[in-house]
C-alpha cells in the first residue's frame, strides 16, 4: 500500500505480504504487466478515503481487471473493494500486499462511474466508498452467472420484427412548446442541450414528452438515464417507454424489485443489452454506455435527495454527470425549484415553456375559496374548512366522473387540544408505567355530523365547517397521574378512528381517561382532521358515492374514469382514466404554514402536481388567500414567476442556491469543537450553533459564496477525517445543500 501520514493509523499487519504464491524468496510472484493494483477499500474512515496499492499475483493477472470487485486484506481484517486501475509501480518503497482473490470478474465499476463517485462525494463532503455504495448495487452470484442475452445478427432474415421500435407519433408531445422540436433535433445530433422544462397540465403527457426526449436520443446512437420520484411514476414511464421504444430497449430499476433482479436489470445495462434506463434517485448511477441524455422529473420532490451519508440530490449529481460527459440535461416538473430557476438564470440552460394561450387552454379553472363574491354569499365560509363553493365543485364533478379531494395531513385526527382551554392535549403517562389498553368506549369519540351538519343528539360537532372541531368526553374513569411514577411523557395526542381512545404518537399508549393538566377538562378538539377522517365524513356526505383514499397506508397508482370521490395526501394522487372532473385541496394552511424555508415552494408544487390531474378547463378549488403569492402562482399557472421571486428572496436573505451552505449535527460539545478546529474559507459565516431537540442535539449552519462551495465541502471532510483518525466517540453529521434547513 502506498505510504502515508495515516499509515500509522493501521496495525503492521496491513502491509505485511501474504505468504501464499510465493516464488523461492518468500516473495509473491508478481503479474507480468501493470503489477501493482489501485485500490478502493470498503471503509467509511474519512481520512482513509483514498486509494491503496497492491500487488497483482500472476494467478490474477487474467481476471484482475479494473472495475472488478476485489477481496484485501486491510488493517488486519479481510475486507472488499473495487479495483480502480493497474500501474506498473507503485511510489510506495516496500512490499506491497497482494490482493487475497477477486470476487467476481464482471467489471461493475466503470471508469465514468468511477469518476462521478469521486465527484460526487468532494461535492458532498463524502467518502468514495459511501457513494459507490449508492452506485453500484450489492453482487447477486446467480444472477451474474446467468448466460448474457445475446441478439440475433443484424441481417438474420428470421429476425423478430416485433422487437423493432415502433413507428414515431404523428405529432409529438413537444410540439406544443415552441423550442421543443429543436430540444428533440439537438438530441438526435448527439449535442448536448440542457434545458429546464415546464410541463404543461395532463395526467400522462409528461411521460410521453420524456419517452420521446429518449427515443430522440437512442436514434443519435446514445444512451439515456431518466430519473423520476417514486414507483407510481416508474410505472408511468415504463409503460410509456415500451409503447414508444419498443419492447427490450429499456430496463426499470427500483428498490422494490428485490436484490436478484435489480441486479439482473442492471447488469443489462452495464454489459450494453439495453441503453435507457428509468427509475427512482438509485438509477441515477446507472452504468449506461455512450451517455447522451439525463433527465429528472418534478425535481422538488425530496424522494429525490438521498437519505444515506454523504446525503446527494439527484438533480445535482445528474447535473454533474452531464457536465462531466458532455451528455444533454433535461429538469421537468408542473412547478419549477428555485435550483432549477438558478441554473436558468446563469445561463447554464435553457427554458421550455409553452405559449400562454396553450396553457390556458389546458390548465383547470381555479378558484380560492376566500374571494370576496364568495364571501357575499356565504359569511359562513371564512371559518368552514369545506366552504359551499367547495361542495358545489364536489357534487357538479361528480356528475361526470371522480373528483379529488387533496389532504395535506394523513391519518384520522392527528393533532388535539383540549376544548375548554384550547391547549395541545399531550400525554401524561409516565413513560416507565405501561398503560392497558381500555375497552372501545359506548360512544364514539368523533361521531361525524348528519348530511346536514347537525351533529347527533348528545355528541360535538365534528363537522367540515372549521380546522377545529369539538370532541366530547371520553366517558371514561379518569385514569389520573399517581404520584412518584416520574415524569410525563408530553407526547402529542391522536386518535386512530371514531370509536377510538387517544394515544400518544411518541409512546403509543393509550390514555383513555386523560384530562388537561392546565384546566382539568376531559374534553377533546380536534386541531388537525386526517385524510382518513375526511374520508369518513365526504362519504356520510355523499352516501352513493364510493370513496377511495389514497396514502401512506396504501398508494392507488390509478382510478377508473367513474364518478367517486378519491382522498390522496399529497404525492399519492391517483392518475386517473381521462382525468378528474373537480379538485377540492383542502387546509392552505397546513401547507403553506409550516416553518421550513421551502414551504412556499413545495405547496406550489404540490398542488400543480394535483391540478394536472384535472381535465382542461376543470373546476379546481383551493382553500387559501388569493392574495398569498402560491395561490396566485396556481391561479395564473404561473411557476416560473413564483420560482424566480422565490430565487430573489433566497438571494437577498443569503439562503441556497443563491449560496452553499452545510450543516453540522451532532452534540452540542462535538459541534462545537470541529467548529474550533474547522479550517473554513474566509468568507464563511457560521450561523449557531443552536438546539435541535431535548436530546441535546445542536446545529450549526455554514455558509459561504457559490465559488466557494468546493472550498467548503474540502475543509469539512478534513475535518471530519480529523475526528475519525481522533476516534472521536461523538459523531458529528455533516450535510452539504440539505433540504430541511429550518
Amino acid at each position: 500500500m502506498t505510504p502515508s501520514s495515516d499509515d500509522a493509523l493501521l496495525p503492521l499487519e496491513a502491509v505485511r505480504p501474504a505468504q501464499s504464491s510465493k516464488d523461492t524468496k518468500g516473495a509473491p510472484v508478481p503479474a507480468p504487466e501493470n503489477p501493482v493494483a489501485r485500490v478502493v477499500v470498503d471503509s467509511p474512515l474519512p481520512h482513509l478515503d483514498r486509494p491503496f496499492d497492491y500487488l497483482v499475483p500472476g494467478t490474477m493477472h487474467e481476471t484482475a481487471e479494473p472495475g472488478v470487485r476485489v477481496r484485501v486484506r486491510f488493517a488486519g481484517k479481510l475486507v472488499d473493494g473495487f479495483l480502480l486501475e493497474r500501474v506498473p509501480e507503485s511510489e510506495h518503497e516496500g512490499r506491497l500486499t497482494p490482493l487475497e482473490r477477486v470476487v467476481s470478474p464482471e467489471r461493475v465499476l466503470t471508469p465514468e462511474i468511477a469518476g462521478l463517485a469521486r465527484a460526487v462525494a468532494d461535492r458532498y463532503a463524502g467518502t468514495l466508498t459511501d457513494v459507490l455504495r449508492l452506485a453500484v448495487p450489492p453482487r447477486h452470484a446467480k444472477a451474474e452467472s446467468e448466460p448474457r442475452k445475446t441478439d440475433p445478427p443484424a441481417d438474420s432474415q428470421d429476425q423478430d420484427t416485433s422487437e423493432r421500435p415502433p413507428p414515431a407519433p404523428s405529432r409529438s408531445a413537444w410540439d406544443d412548446y415552441p423550442t421543443g422540436s429543436s430540444f428533440l433535433d439537438a438530441l438526435r445530433d448527439g449535442r448536448a442541450p440542457r434545458a429546464v422544462w415546464s410541463a404543461l397540465p395532463g395526467a400522462r403527457g409528461w411521460a410521453g414528452a420524456v419517452a420521446e426526449a429518449v427515443r430522440a436520443t437512442l436514434d443519435g446512437g446514445r444512451g439515456a438515464v431518466v430519473v423520476v420520484p417514486d414507483g407510481k411514476d416508474v410505472a408511468l414511464a415504463d409503460a410509456e417507454f415500451g409503447r414508444l421504444l419498443g419492447p427490450g430497449t429499456h430496463v426499470a430499476l427500483t428498490a422494490d424489485l428485490g436484490p436478484a433482479e435489480r441486479y439482473r436489470r442492471w447488469l443489462r445495462v452495464l454489459r450494453g443489452e439495453v441503453r435507457a434506463v428509468v427509475g427512482t434517485r438509485a438509477a441515477m448511477f446507472a452504468p449506461v454506455a455512450e451517455l447522451g441524455l439525463v433527465a429528472i422529473w418534478d425535481d422538488g420532490d425530496d424522494l429525490h435527495a438521498e437519505r444515506l451519508a454523504p446525503y446527494p440530490h439527484a438533480r445535482e449529481v445528474l447535473g454533474l454527470r452531464a457536465h462531466r460527459t458532455g451528455a444533454g440535461l433535461l429538469i421537468g416538473g408542473y412547478a419549477r425549484t428555485a435550483e432549477a430557476t438558478q441554473l436558468v438564470a446563469s445561463g447554464w440552460a435553457r427554458p421550455i415553456v409553452a405559449a400562454r394561450t396553450t396553457i390556458r387552454t389546458l390548465a383547470p379553472r381555479v378558484r380560492p375559496a376566500g374571494e370576496d363574491a364568495e364571501l357575499a354569499k356565504d359569511q359562513a365560509a371564512r371559518q368552514a374548512r369545506l366552504p359551499s363553493i367547495a361542495w358545489r365543485a364536489l357534487r357538479l364533478g361528480l356528475e361526470s366522473g371522480p373528483v379529488l379531494v387533496q389532504v395535506p395531513r394523513r391519518g384520522y385526527l392527528p393533532a388535539l387540544a383540549c376544548q375548554h382551554c384550547r391547549a395541545p392535549a399531550r400525554c401524561v403517562l409516565p413513560p416507565t408505567r405501561t398503560a392497558p389498553r381500555p375497552p372501545e368506549p359506548a360512544h364514539p369519540h368523533t361521531e361525524p355530523g348528519a348530511r346536514t351538519g347537525v351533529p347527533p343528539a348528545g355528541h360535538a360537532q365534528i363537522a367540515l365547517g372549521t380546522p377545529e372541531h369539538d370532541l366530547p368526553a371520553a366517558g371514561l374513569p379518569d385514569a389520573g397521574l399517581p404520584g412518584g411514577l416520574g415524569p410525563a411523557c408530553h407526547g402529542p395526542l391522536a386518535l386512530r378512528g371514531g370509536h377510538a381512545a387517544p394515544y400518544c404518537r411518541w409512546c403509543g399508549r393509550v390514555d383513555a381517561g386523560w384530562r388537561c393538566p392546565s384546566c382539568g377538562s376531559p374534553r377533546l378538539r380536534a386541531v388537525v382532521t386526517g385524510a382518513r377522517r375526511t374520508a369518513e365524513e365526504l362519504g356520510r356526505a355523499f352516501p352513493s358515492v364510493p370513496v377511495r383514499t389514497s396514502g401512506r397506508d396504501g398508494v392507488l397508482a390509478t382510478v377508473p374514469a367513474t364518478r367517486a370521490l378519491v382522498v390522496a395526501t399529497p404525492g399519492a394522487e391517483p392518475v386517473p382514466e381521462g382525468g378528474y372532473a373537480a379538485a377540492v385541496l383542502l387546509d392552505g394552511w397546513a401547507l403553506l404554514g409550516r416553518a421550513d424555508l421551502r414551504a412556499a415552494e413545495e405547496t406550489v408544487r404540490r398542488w400543480m402536481n394535483a391540478a394536472a390531474l384535472l381535465r382542461p378547463a376543470a373546476e379546481l378549488v383551493v382553500l387559501g388567500d388569493a392574495a398569498l403569492p402560491a395561490v396566485q402562482a396556481l391561479l395564473r399557472w404561473d411557476p416560473i414567476t413564483h420560482a424566480e421571486r422565490e430565487l430573489g428572496d433566497r438571494a437577498e436573505l443569503g439562503f441556497p442556491p443563491a449560496v452553499r451552505m452545510a450543516t453540522l449535527t451532532g452534540a452540542a460539545s462535538a459541534v462545537r469543537q470541529m467548529l474550533d478546529e474547522v479550517r473554513l474559507p474566509p468568507d464563511a459565516q457560521v450561523l449557531g450553533p443552536v438546539p435541535v431537540d431535548e436530546s441535546g442535539q445542536e446545529r450549526a449552519m455554514i455558509r459561504v459564496r457559490r465559488a466557494g462551495g468546493a472550498a467548503l465541502a474540502a475543509a469539512l471532510k478534513g475535518a471530519s477525517g480529523v475526528r475519525a483518525a481522533r476516534k472521536t466517540p461523538d459523531v458529528v453529521r455533516v450535510s452539504v445543500d440539505p433540504l430541511d434547513l429550518i
